[in-house]
C-alpha cells in the first residue's frame, strides 16, 4: 500500500493549527518545526499556527521558532489540526480546544502507546522519532535547509544520536539525506544534545551521587526534590540526561529517575536497555511512551513511588 503524504491532507485546507505535547523535548520541537517550515515554504497560501509551551533556549536557533505561540489565545476552528510526538490528547496540554474545535484532525506520531485520537492517525512505533516519521510524508525534493536542520535535530535527540535501540538503518538513511542539505549537524548535535551549563553538571552529579541500586543491581533510581530545585535554582529542562546517565550503569537493566513536581506527587522517567517493556510499566500507570523510554506522573512518598514501580519491574524480571 502506498504511504499517503501530507499533501493528502491538505485538499481545500485554508487554516491549519499545530501542536506537540507539553515540556517540548528535541523530537517535539524538531517535528513541529520541521513540518511548520515545510507548509510555510511550500504552502504559503494555507495559514499555519505553531503552539507550544516554551521552549528551551538551545532550540532557537531554528528559523521561525520565535513565531511559536506559547499561550492559548481564544477559541477558533482550524479547517485541519495537526498532533505531533503527542500519544494521547491530553498531551496537548492547555492546547487541546484547537484540536477538538477543528473541523478535521490529523496525528503524527511514533509511540507504541498511541491511542488514536485523531480522525486520522500517522503512528509508526517502530520509528526513531516523531521527526522521522514526518520525514517519510514530505516530499523530499521540497526538504530544504531550514527543515533539514529541524528534522535531523528531533532525530538525533530521540535516537540519543543514533545509539538508542530505536536506531533503524532507516534513521540513518534520513539522516543522511538531512545531511547532504548542507546542515551544521555537527554543531547541532553539541549545542543541543551534549553541552550542559555549569549547573547542569552539578545537579547530574548529585542526581548519580545519590542514587540507589536494588533488585540486586539491576535496577537504579534517584531523585531530586523540589529543595534542591530551590538551592540549585534550576528547572525541569536542567534535568535532561540524568535518566539516561542512571540507564548506562554497569549491571543495570531499568533506571528510575523521579522530579518533585508538587507536594508528594512525582514525575518519573523510565529508561531500560534489554528486557523491561518500561511502556508497559508506564501505561499502567497512567503514562506512556516507548519499550525502552517511557513516563508518568505519581502520588505518594518516594517510598510508594518506587516500591510501585519495582513490582511491576519484579513482574517482568521474574
Amino acid at each position: 500500500m502506498k504511504q499517503n503524504k501530507i499533501s493528502d491532507y491538505l485538499e481545500k485546507v485554508k487554516t491549519i493549527g499545530m501542536g506537540g505535547h507539553i515540556r517540548p523535548d528535541g523530537d517535539c520541537v524538531g517535528s513541529c518545526m520541521g513540518l511548520y517550515t515545510y507548509l510555510k515554504h511550500q504552502y504559503s497560501d494555507i495559514n499555519v499556527d505553531l503552539y507550544l509551551e516554551p521552549i528551551p533556549d538551545k532550540f532557537k536557533f531554528l528559523k521561525y521558532s520565535d513565531e511559536i505561540k506559547n499561550s492559548y489565545d481564544g477559541d477558533k476552528e482550524y479547517d485541519l489540526f495537526i498532533s505531533l510526538d503527542s500519544s494521547d490528547i491530553d498531551r496537548l496540554g492547555e492546547f487541546e480546544p484547537y484540536f477538538n474545535n477543528a473541523k478535521k484532525t490529523l496525528c503524527i506520531d511514533h509511540h507504541i502507546s498511541n491511542t488514536g485520537f485523531a480522525m486520522d492517525n500517522i503512528v509508526f512505533p517502530k520509528a526513531s522519532s516523531a521527526s522521522e516519521v514526518v520525514y517519510t510524508l514530505l516530499d523530499e525534493d521540497k526538504v530544504d535547509y531550514d527543515v533539514a536542520c529541524a528534522l535531523y535535530l528531533g532525530i538525533i535527540h530521540d535516537s540519543g544520536v543514533f545509539k538508542y535501540s530505536n536506531t533503524s538503518a532507516a534513521t540513518m538513511t534520513i539522516a543522511g539525506k538531512l545531511m547532504e542539505k548542507g546542515i551544521p549537524f555537527t554543531n547541532i548535535i553539541d549545542n543541543t544534545f551534549y553541552t550542559k551549563t555549569y549547573i547542569q553538571n552539578q545537579i547530574l552529579g548529585r542526581a548519580l551521587l545519590e542514587s540507589v541500586l536494588f533488585y540486586d543491581g539491576k535496577c537504579i533510581f534517584s531523585v531530586v526534590k523540589k529543595s534542591e530545585f530551590d538551592f540549585y535554582n534550576i528547572t525541569n529542562k536542567d534535568l535532561d540526561g540524568i535518566v539516561e546517565q542512571l540507564r548506562i550503569t554497569k549491571g543495570v537493566e531499568c533506571a528510575i529517575f523521579l522530579y518533585e513536581v508538587g507536594e508528594l506527587e512525582y514525575k518519573v522517567s523510565l529508561r531500560s536497555n534489554e528486557i523491561v517493556d518500561v511502556s508497559a510499566i508506564a501505561t499502567y500507570f497512567g503514562g506512556g511512551g516507548h519499550i525502552r523510554a517511557a513516563g508518568f506522573n505519581m502520588k505518594g512518598t518516594v517510598y510508594d513511588v518506587i516500591n510501585n514501580i519495582s513490582e511491576q519491574i519484579e513482574i517482568q524480571l521474574g
